[in-house]
């Protein structure tokens, strides 16, 4: 079964999606992640190379995105990078 859930789009990634929020259906942050560049196009695709991701309020890190498990009815926040992080 699929999981479905929320990404929230802060910042350049708001801008380059041209929505703050929309669903996703996916198994893997990398799922969501390549079906969301497939929907926004180029532009998303060069702002998600740079941002960071919060995975139900836990930071993503440097975690590969096809090895970050999505939960039903969670939710997946797109930031701009951080000082440091």
């Amino acid at each position: 079964m699929t999981a479905n859930g929320t990404i929230r789009y802060w910042a350049a990634a708001k801008a380059a999606a041209g929505t703050a929020e929309e669903t996703y259906a996916a198994d893997t942050l990398a799922e969501a992640l390549a079906a969301a560049r497939g929907r926004h196009g180029e532009e998303l695709a060069r702002v998600l190379a740079r941002c960071s991701f919060l995975v139900d309020g836990r930071a993503v890190g440097a975690r590969d995105h096809a090895g970050v498990a999505l939960a039903d009815g969670g939710t997946v926040e797109v930031l701009p990078p951080f000082a440091g992080g």
